[in-house]
């Protein structure tokens, strides 16, 4: 019997939001419907690098209608990430709060090295040659994304804070194209994309494609003007910057193939990408069909793709880098994981495996700022988890693993305004109790332990067997003390250690 499943991927990008909705069938994704609006929330961005309430509002409206859209899809069903508008946007939790509930999904940050892995995995999947060495480039409306990959598989990937909508406004603010414009926005991109040079030099790659945006509307113009199809070549792109010159100002070029809604970020487009063609002595780019939606949609169609086993990868290879102890952090990770398990009452199977798997990441790597310094371990590896470019994470995901580890120690005071979160706050406990169990960096005696609620929901019960607390003072000490940190908060849970 033929299995149909529904996806929907939405891009929250600095120019255009984007949404695709599609079915697998037989492990093949077919579109279904397109949608996208030009809501340039790149431009929104003011000096103080907050989106003022006009781009938030345009942001919303168009974000209503894609959840109309939505409705009736499952959680599973649905992906949506933002790129580096709202990375860099410091009030983008007062956006994203609304912008969730317009859209009924959450829609996850993603950093500038996972945007770039999301991308290649969209291009590589719409491509044949499994073998080549390639270079893809994705330049969007305030970064520039480069990998390097051999078929499936992205081997170097960096985001650079260059793209067409930043450079527009910057080098091109009135709309004038004058040749010295041109080559002062060449320059300025260059300055930020050269140490790509030795990253990206022509002898690691065969083929270099172009994905989304900026390149398909220079396609489109390239094109219709009679150059060869499919691909950008230098000479097209110095054609294109001599008509935009001639042209004076982006309200006076009349080329066939630009659109109006791309007619105000040209100029900031064809600089970027002649810098980069100039930078690593490019004569060609061929176009990509796939690209950031498309990666989503990957992610999402099926275990198959190794999206778990990602995560894991990264979280291992943070351990690695850190030097983290592995084999207490695994001790405290099984510990913390087997606790939480008592206390789990209406969360559904998938929803208990998903906050088990974050506390087992969070245990592993608890002890992650510890070579930095030992007695403010838990603040610096929360710094470090905070700024992390981890791969299949996004940057929500990213803080709540640094809440976590922040947490496991000293006092829960300063974690106060995260604590409307009951999964975060059970998560947390379990993670401090093991943390506690562990103190002596072997397996704890861990029989007859037991974590219930008492009747009053805001009250958990460690409780032992006979003989457990004069078997273990030192870890009953601990325990207990346990107690106290958790009565010292405002409100919330209040732990009950007098049955040890």
């Amino acid at each position: 019997m033929q299995t149909v499943k529904r996806l929907a991927a939405v891009d929250l990008g600095s120019n255009s939001f984007r949404l695709e909705i599609g079915v697998v069938e037989h492990g093949v994704f077919r579109r279904t419907e397109y949608l996208k609006e030009t809501v340039r929330q790149g431009g929104g961005l003011d000096e103080n690098r907050n989106l003022t309430l006009p781009a938030m509002e345009k942001g919303w409206e168009c974000l209503a209608r894609f959840g109309e859209r939505l409705a009736g899809f499952d959680a599973g069903e649905v992906r949506a990430v933002a790129t580096q508008t709202l990375r860099e946007a410091r009030n983008r939790d007062a956006f994203l709060d609304r912008a969730n509930a317009l859209l009924g999904f959450p829609i996850n940050v993603i950093s500038g090295r996972e945007e770039a892995r999301l991308i290649y995995q969209g291009v590589a999947h719409m491509l044949d040659d499994a073998n080549e060495r390639r270079l893809v480039m994705d330049i969007g409306g305030r970064s520039t994304e480069l990998i390097l990959g051999q078929g499936s598989t992205p081997k170097v990937m960096e985001s650079f804070r260059v793209g067409s909508i930043a450079w527009s406004t910057r080098f091109f603010p009135t709309g004038q194209f004058t040749e010295r414009a041109f080559e002062v926005a060449e320059i300025a991109a260059k300055a930020v994309l050269d140490e790509a040079l030795d990253l990206y030099h022509p002898d690691h790659w065969e083929v270099a494609y172009g994905s989304a945006g900026t390149v398909n509307a220079i396609t489109e113009v390239l094109e219709a003007a009679g150059w060869e199809k499919g691909v950008i070549t230098r000479a097209g792109l110095d054609w294109l910057v001599d008509k935009l010159i001639a042209g004076q100002s982006a309200d006076k070029v009349r080329l066939a193939g630009l659109r109006d809604d791309r007619r105000p970020i040209i100029g900031g487009g064809v600089s970027v990408i002649r810098a980069v063609f100039d930078l690593l002595g490019m004569d060609t780019m061929h176009i990509a069909p796939g690209g950031l939606r498309h990666g989503l949609l990957c992610d999402m169609m099926g275990p198959h793709t190794g999206l778990d086993d990602l995560q894991t990868r990264s979280i291992n290879r943070l351990a690695v880098k850190f030097n983290v102890d592995r084999v207490h952090g695994e001790r405290v990770a099984r510990v913390a994981c087997a606790l939480l398990q008592q206390l789990f009452t209406h969360q559904s199977e998938p929803e208990r495996q998903r906050l088990l798997q974050k506390l087992e990441w969070a245990g592993k790597l608890h002890e992650i700022g510890v070579h930095i310094s030992h007695s403010d371990s838990h603040k610096h590896g929360a710094y470090i988890l905070d700024n992390a470019d981890a791969m299949g994470f996004s940057l929500s995901e990213m803080h709540r693993l640094s809440l976590l580890v922040l947490g496991h120690r000293g006092k829960l005071r300063k974690l106060e305004s995260a604590m409307g979160d009951p999964d975060l706050v059970l998560q947390m406990l379990a993670l401090r109790l093991a943390v506690a169990l562990c103190h002596a960096r072997r397996d704890p005696d861990m029989q007859g332990l037991q974590l219930a609620w008492k009747k009053d929901a805001q009250k958990l019960s460690l409780s032992g067997r006979p003989g457990w607390a004069q078997l273990y003072p030192q870890s009953t000490h601990l325990l207990r003390e346990e107690t106290t940190a958790w009565a010292q908060l405002t409100d919330g849970l209040r732990l009950d250690t007098s049955a040890l």
